[in-house]
């Protein structure tokens, strides 16, 4: 996972004094002049081979300490676990994950054969550990793991963005899971087209390019996103959504924690300032958490326009205030108000003995917090089995001293009433841990496995 320098380190410490700080609270403001920026600059490498707002100190007020349970309705001792028709029991399948299946050492294909066997090998150790789904990313970069007449072909695809492989590893991928009866999940990142550690050249084909022009998609400090203010990026992400639910027998939809990339009030400033002439009444956070609501809004409708049955889901960061006033998602009003998605799938990668965030009161407040019919998923960190966990405080080496976590995270969850499943981040971790790690994880899956 991403390593922290020393100045985050020294915040850390500093937070720790307050117990609990900006896990699962969250408060309105009015501005996001004071924020700290996101994505755009704080990946000195690739973001998905760590989880880059994991330290709970990202945000809050460190003079305000709270609890963790302070948050949704308080359940009383008579509520009762709803009856779980099924638990997802999920892995999630990064493309860091699947670019060695799908590329050579040279960044060749492998071909539609050696990708079929790499991938299908892959589905058997999921199922053999007992989980029941995937869930792949097919669009990490504003590309495409699949036939797209939108988004051009991905680079890990064949090696350079815009270049067929002569195969469609979505479709395989479907076919594969759902022959070893699996479900699989189409994994997009909504916004995200490059960020200043994966800067492959774009193709001309990319759709991005006139967007820039128009200021539907804005480049900020060596990164380029999509404008979340933009209704026609919001459409471009939407008809990409329709596309792959109508072309592939997926069994749902699901969106990491990447949206606004900063915090920087330059980066929307025009928008914001047309928004205001227009007579607009919110705060600048205000109004990107609604540009924000409006996208999951318009992908939930195609997606249930296209089949009810296919899912969407959101994976945002463990720490609410981050997800409220740095992303600027408002994931309360998601869990209270119908038509933005099916389930909840916060990244709650702490341990019961974190300092700031303890794994069974954070996840509890999440699912408090609840208030409507989505379902609750955990995201766990099986990528720290064995290691130091760097800002847990106190429990920083109890993913080191310890061989049973997951399997106690998961029976902890269980006891909630939203509760329905879990996802594992991530694949190679799971499958392919570091040898320094490896019999670590094989004893905490072996542990996981009795509860599954």
């Amino acid at each position: 996972m991403v390593h922290y320098g020393k100045t985050l380190a020294l915040a850390m410490a500093l937070v720790l004094a307050f117990s609990a700080v900006g896990c699962t609270t969250q408060k309105d403001e009015t501005s996001a002049e004071a924020q700290p920026q996101l994505w755009v600059v704080d990946n000195a490498k690739d973001p998905q081979e760590g989880y880059v707002m994991e330290n709970p100190s990202a945000s809050g007020d460190l003079l305000t300490p709270v609890t963790v349970k302070n948050l949704g309705n308080s359940r009383t001792s008579s509520e009762v676990k709803k009856e779980d028709p099924e638990e997802v029991k999920a892995i999630w399948l990064s493309y860091l994950d699947l670019k060695p299946m799908l590329l050579t050492t040279g960044d060749k294909s492998v071909g539609e054969e050696q990708f079929t066997k790499n991938i299908s090998e892959a589905f058997d150790n999921i199922k053999a550990l007992g989980l029941n789904t995937v869930i792949a990313q097919v669009r990490p970069f504003g590309d495409a793991l699949y036939e797209s007449d939108i988004f051009p072909w991905s680079y890990l695809a064949a090696g350079t963005e815009g270049k067929d492989p002569g195969f469609d590893p979505l479709e395989i991928m479907v076919e594969q899971a759902h022959k070893k009866g699996l479900r699989l999940e189409a994994w997009v990142n909504p916004y995200r087209v490059r960020n200043s550690a994966t800067n492959q050249e774009l193709s001309a084909e990319n759709p991005v390019h006139a967007m820039l022009k128009t200021g539907d998609a804005i480049k900020y400090n060596g990164a380029t996103s999509y404008n979340p203010a933009s209704e026609e990026a919001q459409k471009l992400i939407a008809d990409g959504v329709q596309e792959i639910v109508e072309n592939y027998d997926v069994d749902g939809i699901h969106f990491d924690d990447y949206f606004y990339p900063t915090t920087d009030t330059a980066f929307d400033a025009k928008d914001y300032q047309a928004y205001q002439k227009n007579g607009g009444k919110l705060s600048l956070a205000q109004w990107r958490r609604e540009n924000v609501n409006s996208l999951i809004r318009k992908v939930y409708s195609v997606i249930k326009a296209e089949d009810e049955d296919i899912v969407f889901g959101i994976s945002p960061q463990g720490n609410m205030d981050n997800n409220y006033n740095n992303q600027f998602i408002d994931v309360k009003e998601w869990l209270t108000e119908d038509g933005y998605i099916d389930y909840i799938c916060p990244q709650i990668y702490f341990g019961f003995q974190n300092s700031a965030c303890p794994y069974e009161e954070t996840v509890e407040a999440w699912n408090d917090l609840i208030q409507n019919d989505v379902k609750l998923y955990v995201g766990l960190a099986p990528y720290k089995i064995g290691l130091e966990d760097t800002f847990a405080g106190n429990g920083k080496w109890e993913w080191a001293n310890n061989d049973d976590l997951l399997a106690r995270m998961v029976e902890t969850a269980r006891e909630e009433d939203h509760y329905q499943g879990f996802s594992l981040f991530r694949y190679d971790s799971v499958f392919k841990p570091q040898s320094d790690v490896k019999s670590d994880v094989k004893q905490e899956l072996e542990n996981l496995k009795d509860v599954l």
